[in-house]
């Protein structure tokens, strides 16, 4: 494996770098990857597989645990050169190189643009939609994008589309500055997030089966999250359309010191009732309250107080059905019974108690108000920001069994497993779920 050799300095970036409004939630809105369901699903017998996209790295065991300043150093796994590897496209195979000697080089990073709002259709939008979009009040950048949901060695998985030289700069921070991911992309190969690279167990430098308009080859070029929700794969555009995916079908839209509810309503009037206007982060009121380490509520104390939550029994058989799963085997994506990741365990958890919970730890975090960790109790989560390609994106979660212990499955080879609370500089903060607000986010997923 080879390391990218690109990034500028050693050192992660500083916690809070990310931060472009102090406003602004950092956890991403539980609806946001809901807007992709309406793309074309691509691949044969797709609609019947199980999502696997989006599902977080593990925090290991707090005597092994790392923090984010140790993952600074090779922040983004890259893949050697291609050689002779060749993009499918239609009847006959087309070689990478014959991919990027039709564009130019990668542009240099432009000013970096938060993505705050995404726009999605069923087909491809007009030009002058995303003009339109672009003159209105308060948006300071737009990307048109192909998206659609696609399988990758047979599991679905939310994928873009992209112009590398103009996305980068909608990309996380340490995703964005890497040239040499970029210029990888642009020469065909594909890009997948860290969680599903590395709990996955993809190979890197090697190829995947994806399921385009017939199966395909694709070169895996790098493990990077590029800090949209649910995204676990970025593609060129030239290779998207070589899938099938719809031709610009969606707009990521930067507007970071607007209201997005007003400027929503404006786009929506800009759009067919068909497609989907969604934020890729949630705002809250500068007097709104934070719990720890990066979760917020939006909840003032008094709002807090007498908060509807857990009842004793269900509490106890979320506990308990958390625990009939110790030492069994931890798979990406596995959502029980008999193997699980670490949201599909929380998932499972709280079905036996009939709470419905979204699949993804980014989403299980908007499931109820954030609490401070001296008041965290049992059946409370605590999440983490685990993935050093997006220090910010909230990719792990556990449940908190009171006494310093929580539960959690951990990483590939690893069995689900109770052990002492991991603190430190990754801990995101804790969340006190609620049955009504977490079917809500489940039902907008």
């Amino acid at each position: 494996m080879q390391e990218a050799a690109d990034l500028r300095g050693d050192e992660a970036p500083a916690e809070g770098s990310a931060v472009r409004d102090r406003t602004r939630f950092l956890v991403p809105a539980a609806t946001a990857i809901s807007a992709l369901l309406i793309a074309t699903v691509i691949g044969p017998s797709s609609a019947a597989r199980p999502v696997a996209a989006g599902h977080p790295r593990p925090v290991k065991p707090a005597a092994t645990h790392h923090s984010a300043a140790g993952l600074g150093r090779n922040l983004i796994s890259a893949a050697p050169a291609p050689g002779l590897d060749a993009v499918q496209s239609g009847k006959f195979a087309v070689p990478v190189a014959l991919l990027a000697s039709r564009r130019s080089t990668v542009a240099p990073l432009g000013t970096l643009r938060p993505a705050d709002l995404l726009v999605v259709a069923p087909r491809s939008l007009p030009r002058s939609t995303a003009a339109a979009i672009a003159r209105l009040g308060g948006v300071t950048g737009v990307q048109s994008v192909d998206a659609a949901r696609i399988q990758v060695n047979g599991k679905l998985v939310a994928m873009l589309g992209v112009n590398p030289s103009t996305f980068r700069s909608f990309a996380a921070r340490p995703v964005a500055e890497s040239d040499r991911l970029w210029q990888s992309v642009a020469d065909g190969s594909l890009a997948v997030s860290y969680s599903m690279g590395k709990l996955d167990r993809l190979p890197l430098g090697g190829t995947v089966t994806v399921a385009g308009v017939k199966q395909e080859k694709l070169r895996i070029g790098s493990f990077a999250t590029v800090g949209i929700t649910g995204v676990d794969a970025v593609v060129s555009d030239a290779v998207a359309r070589s899938l099938g995916f719809p031709a610009g079908n969606a707009i990521l839209v930067s507007a970071p010191h607007d209201r997005f509810g007003v400027l929503m309503k404006r786009i929506a009037r800009l759009i067919p009732k068909s497609d989907v206007v969604e934020p890729l982060v949630s705002q809250i009121d500068a007097s709104g309250t934070s719990g720890a380490a990066g979760i917020s509520s939006g909840l003032s104390a008094r709002e807090m107080r007498g908060y509807p939550t857990l009842t004793s029994a269900q509490l106890s058989t979320i506990l308990n059905a958390a625990l009939s799963r110790r030492g069994m085997p931890y798979v990406w994506g596995g959502s029980g019974p008999k193997v699980f990741d670490c949201s599909g365990l929380v998932q499972w958890s709280f079905a036996q108690a009939g709470i419905v919970m979204p699949r993804v730890a980014a989403d299980q975090a908007l499931t109820g108000p954030a609490v401070p960790l001296s008041e965290a109790a049992p059946g409370d989560l605590l999440f983490y920001h685990t993935d050093p390609t997006d220090p910010h994106y909230i990719s792990h979660v556990a449940i908190y069994l009171g006494h310093g212990l929580m539960i959690q499955a951990p990483e590939p080879g690893l069995d689900v497993e109770v052990v002492p609370v991991a603190l430190g500089p990754e801990l995101a903060g804790v969340v006190r779920v609620d049955p009504q607000i977490a079917a809500s986010v489940a039902a907008s997923v």
